[in-house]
């Protein structure tokens, strides 16, 4: 046996190799496909709301004709506006090396069916956070790593994407790296980040938070209320460093007409913030809800019935079309690559096979009419 083992060594080397050889090669591949994929005709969305949308998470969606697909049911359902994620770990692995081949598509896609992008920028690569820390764990030490990652974000989508939100969801410990929230840190990053946008490139219109909705809790480890932690932006300095005001606004089992109350989860929680944002002087800036939406999960507790999401649904962007000072809404979310098999699946407008939910054709009835508009 010990004759075998220098021949066995080369053995696994040359396969090692072939391994590492064929993953060049289907990532090679993988490109070449994506740049040559049809982006189809110039399209515009046909819709009787402007300010309609969606959350179309495709940061995980490697078939460029899926990517594609999507974008066009999108725009079929007539929803003009989309917000996607943008993981900052996925377009800079190594740092000072971007790679945009699957923004890229996603972006192209999108302005082709004449979708409006958000990008949510976030996800810290493991370069740029401690050994053993979680993906959402951002230090003072690497704020500027950030910022230098979106400025160099919005010089390549240049006239291509003009929306950006800074982070999500700020104001809970799940997104701050499992830390208490922190408003003044929150501010100090989106500052930082918005100057590098701003000396990168001017147009692009500059979103702060996309506060999750919470009343929060009484330590404020887990998180800390929406309302609150905007006036403590404010407090910080924050006015100067957005243009507008991302939030996230779910219904839960109210409908969306209920009246907001500070100790309340609902759709209409929106108007909270507003206020905030008029006593602080930032009256003339909009907002956009980013997430938002009821889910229809048959055994979860804060869901409601299919019939009655799709109801509420409608009326919320009724709703939302009445409010001068919203310039979007998006719902969570149009589709997943894959079932998540949980509660999530049920927040989805199509399934993974493209098969249309009862939600999305009640949707496309309200915002297009009954037969929608149909890819040619």
């Amino acid at each position: 046996m010990s004759r075998l083992r220098p021949y066995t060594r080369v053995l696994v080397a040359a396969a090692l190799a072939c391994i590492v050889l064929a993953g060049g090669v289907f990532v090679w591949q993988w490109r070449q496909r994506a740049a040559r994929e049809d982006l189809g005709p110039q399209q515009q969305v046909v819709t009787n709301n402007p300010k309609a949308g969606v959350h179309t998470r495709l940061e995980n969606e490697v078939e460029p004709w899926k990517i594609k697909r999507t974008l066009e049911m999108v725009r079929e359902m007539g929803t003009p506006w989309i917000v996607e994620y943008f993981p900052w770990a996925f377009s800079e692995r190594r740092q000072g090396d971007y790679d945009w081949t699957h923004a890229d598509l996603v972006v192209d896609h999108a302005n082709r069916q004449g979708l409006t992008v958000i990008a949510r920028l976030g996800l810290v690569p493991d370069w740029a956070r401690p050994k053993d820390s979680v993906n959402t764990y951002l230090d003072a030490k690497h704020f500027d790593d950030f910022a230098a990652y979106a400025a160099a974000f919005a010089t390549h989508f240049r006239d291509r994407v003009r929306y950006i939100v800074v982070w999500n969801e700020p104001n809970l410990s799940l997104e701050w790296g499992y830390r208490k929230p922190d408003p003044v840190a929150y501010t100090a990053m989106l500052c930082r980040a918005a100057a590098a946008i701003r000396r990168a490139n001017p147009q692009v219109t500059i979103l702060a938070g996309a506060l999750a909705p919470t009343v929060g809790d009484p330590a404020g480890e887990l998180g800390m209320s929406d309302l609150d932690f905007l006036q403590a932006m404010y407090d910080a300095g924050a006015g100067p460093c957005f243009d507008a005001l991302a939030v996230h606004a779910y219904g839960l089992t109210f409908p969306p007409d209920d009246p907001p109350e500070p100790g309340v989860i609902n759709f209409r929680r929106t108007e909270l913030l507003r206020e905030v944002m008029v006593r602080n002087g930032d009256g003339d800036k909009p907002i956009h809800i980013t997430e938002g939406g009821w889910n229809d999960h048959p055994r979860w507790t804060r869901a409601v019935h299919p019939a009655q999401r799709a109801r509420y649904t409608v009326r919320a962007y009724e709703l939302a079309a009445s409010w001068p000072w919203l310039q979007s809404v998006s719902m969570w979310a149009f589709r997943y690559p894959w079932q998540e098999k949980n509660i999530r699946d049920y927040y989805t407008f199509v399934t993974p096979d493209f098969d249309p939910k009862p939600i999305y054709l009640e949707v496309q009835k309200a915002l297009v009419g009954a037969k929608g508009t149909p890819s040619p």
